[in-house]
């Protein structure tokens, strides 16, 4: 391949606090182990979104050696994650067992930044006693991803149910008039329940995403808290 065909943003964390993270879909097995020989090159973790077995397999092996990647979230990792340094904040709702490989591309993005998550699997509405029984510990986390398909009617009934910011992921899962997921988007666009954002169908790196610029600016608060009342100065905040 041809090496103009990559431009990698390597500052992009320290503008947004988000690393670039390569969409694998569409791209060539030549341009996805580039980007890896980079990578490795400048020593910078990556995070590997939408990457298929099959590509996963075409790879060099010793590119492969290097990547930590889960097969059902479709997501590899070169480096370590960042060290866990706190209790969850963020619940992570499936309402299916079909909707896990979804929840599972949030989870394991939202681990490389080092966020610890509890899931709540198959949770859907269809058998409300599943959420019922969890519901006290789900309203314990400031931040929910609630990832579902079909009618996507879980996010409706866990905003009224709950303080919490809520990131709704609608889903492909579904028959016919589900239609690849338009329907549960426009469930939840269309929802009664006030205050849920929602990402597009099957997006849970982008949820992850929403979900990290949240508590960031939540740690963000905290420290200028701290900064104001004299606990902190600001080069502590900075470290």
């Amino acid at each position: 391949m041809k090496s103009s065909e990559v431009n990698f943003d390597y500052e992009r964390s320290a503008r947004t606090g988000l690393d670039e993270v390569v969409f694998a879909a569409g791209k060539s097995v030549d341009q996805i182990a580039y980007i890896v020989e980079a990578a490795v090159a400048r020593q910078v973790r990556l995070l590997i979104t939408r990457l298929a077995p099959a590509q996963f397999e075409a790879l060099p092996e010793a590119h492969r050696a290097r990547l930590d990647y889960c097969a059902v979230s479709s997501t590899a990792r070169l480096g370590a994650t960042a060290p866990l340094t706190r209790a969850p904040r963020i619940a992570l709702l499936a309402a299916g067992t079909s909707d896990i490989p979804v929840a599972r591309e949030a989870e394991r993005t939202l681990r490389y930044y080092g966020e610890a998550i509890e899931l709540f699997a198959d949770i859907g509405v269809a058998g409300l006693w599943r959420l019922t029984e969890r519901i006290d510990a789900i309203r314990l986390y400031p931040v929910l991803i609630v990832v579902a398909g079909m009618d996507a009617a879980l996010p409706t009934v866990v905003a009224g149910l709950t303080h919490s910011a809520l990131i709704a992921v609608p889903t492909s899962v579904g028959y016919g008039v589900a239609a690849g997921g338009h329907t549960a988007l426009n469930a939840i666009l269309a929802s009664c329940s006030p205050g849920i954002a929602t990402v597009n169908i099957d997006n849970g790196f982008g949820a992850a995403c929403a979900a990290l610029r949240i508590v960031h600016m939540m740690d963000r608060a905290v420290a200028q808290v701290a900064i104001a009342s004299g606990e902190a100065s600001p080069l502590s905040e900075e470290s």
